[in-house]
């Protein structure tokens, strides 16, 4: 009896999970867009990670470029939502001064290897490691996704919490406006 109650049960659960998961994908909000204009802008804190390659990245080597920070963790639906915006956000403004930083908070490089492998094709973009959420902690960031827009002086121009269509034509056009300053 056992043997005929294991295959129906695991077949009910996974239909179960199926159903949970379809449901919570048609009931998300949607992906906001706009950022938040700082009215005093402050020096961007230290930004020095590696990314999932080991390569060291520093905020202060890309002072007069506009820089895109996005604090992120594969377990946020949030995030995993705007990621391809993020892509497509960075391929639109290639070749322009502009760098995309995305920062995934407490979570290591296979972690994030195995998540990038579900895309067609890997972000063009470098993943940081922030292992130990120190630097999170030092930007301040009360939730994921946080986004952060850092001007060619090094300040945070703008900032969000929650998820963003970072490619919508609003966010771009900001990102623009920064770059002809």
């Amino acid at each position: 009896m056992k043997t005929m109650i294991d295959p129906i049960l695991r077949n009910f659960c996974g239909v179960l999970l199926a159903a949970l998961l379809l449901a919570t994908a048609t009931n998300l909000p949607p992906l906001a867009h706009g950022l938040n204009a700082q009215a005093v802008k402050m020096p961007a804190p230290s930004l020095k990670l590696p990314d999932i390659d080991g390569r060291s990245h520093d905020l202060a080597a890309l002072m007069g470029k506009v820089v895109l920070i996005n604090f992120w963790a594969t377990w946020c639906p949030p995030c995993r939502r705007e990621m391809p915006s993020m892509e497509r956000l960075a391929r639109k403004l290639q070749g322009k001064d502009f760098v995309m930083l995305a920062v995934a908070v407490s979570e290591d490089a296979d972690t994030i290897q195995a998540f990038i492998r579900q895309f067609e094709a890997p972000p063009s973009f470098p993943i940081l490691l922030d292992s130990r959420s120190k630097t999170m902690q030092a930007w301040k960031v009360g939730g994921l996704p946080t986004t952060f827009l850092i001007d060619k002086a090094g300040r945070i121009a703008y900032s969000a919490v929650g998820g963003r269509e970072l490619d919508h034509s609003r966010i771009e056009q900001t990102v623009r406006d920064l770059l002809k300053r």
